[in-house]
């Protein structure tokens, strides 16, 4: 994970991207990495940072194929489905603690730093991106 990282953060350095927008990346890249190695059973996963006129999108793939919490929604202009996680505050009581557990507290990070982000599943495994 520290490469990912590293390599993020000097990619965009280059690119002379802000130093806020280049944390914000580095923290995506680091979650989404780490969720990557956990829910894989091989070694296989590919960082992705691509750059267009409209920002930055940060893909992470891996072989493994386990679910990622988002919602239906309508996809990006690359096709992509648009993945959200509730907020914190949309849950109730019990609910809350429950959705805040160790799992799936990285893709709420994700969904706070970032300007969208999605999954998709196909047989050769999963991608999950970011947009900033």
């Amino acid at each position: 994970m520290p490469e990912a990282r590293h390599r993020v953060q000097e990619a965009m350095r280059a690119w002379g991207e802000p130093a806020d927008r280049i944390e914000a990346a580095a923290l995506i890249v680091t979650e989404l990495v780490t969720n990557a190695v956990q829910h894989t059973s091989t070694r296989r996963i590919r960082c992705r940072l691509l750059r267009s006129t409209e920002g930055v999108r940060i893909c992470v793939w891996n072989r493994g194929r386990a679910r990622i919490p988002a919602q239906a929604s309508p996809a990006d202009s690359a096709g992509l489905p648009v993945g959200q996680v509730p907020a914190a505050a949309d849950l109730a009581g019990d609910d809350a603690l429950d959705h805040l557990s160790e799992d799936g507290r990285g893709l709420l990070l994700v969904d706070a730093l970032s300007a969208r982000w999605g999954t998709r599943a196909a047989l050769a495994g999963r991608l999950v991106w970011a947009d900033l």
